[in-house]
């Protein structure tokens, strides 16, 4: 198995965990980009229900990146966390009512799954 970036890792646990505590404080910080607001631009209840609830996996999947006490369950919080940003891509990017949200949701899903994934993949530079 290739060596992991575990800097690159624990940043991106970090940043997931942040934003996903953003996302589950104020459902609008996902809601309102991909779409999923009213024509007044507020949240609709049972959306925000389960927008939070994504905020909240993000919270602790990006904890378990942070957290992992080594490289091998880094390797398995990291693949969990692609895992689910794949699922977000798919989801998102073919069920979101408009086309350029579902094109935005898309491309962000995959570029934070594929920044894990090739911390994952990656070998760390020898100095």
């Amino acid at each position: 198995m290739a060596t992991v970036r575990v800097g690159l890792l624990r940043v991106l646990g970090a940043a997931t965990a942040v934003y996903g505590g953003a996302v589950a404080y104020r459902p609008a910080v996902l809601a309102r980009p991909v779409g999923l607001v009213d024509a007044d631009g507020t949240v609709p209840p049972d959306t925000a229900l389960l927008v939070r609830a994504v905020g909240w996996r993000d919270v602790t999947s990006g904890l378990a990146m942070l957290l992992a006490p080594g490289p091998r369950a880094l390797a398995v919080t990291t693949v969990v966390r692609v895992a689910l940003d794949a699922g977000d891509g798919v989801l998102f990017g073919t069920l979101l009512p408009g086309r350029a949200q579902r094109i935005k949701a898309a491309a962000a899903a995959g570029s934070w799954g594929a920044l894990a994934l090739a911390g994952l993949l990656g070998r760390a530079r020898r100095t």
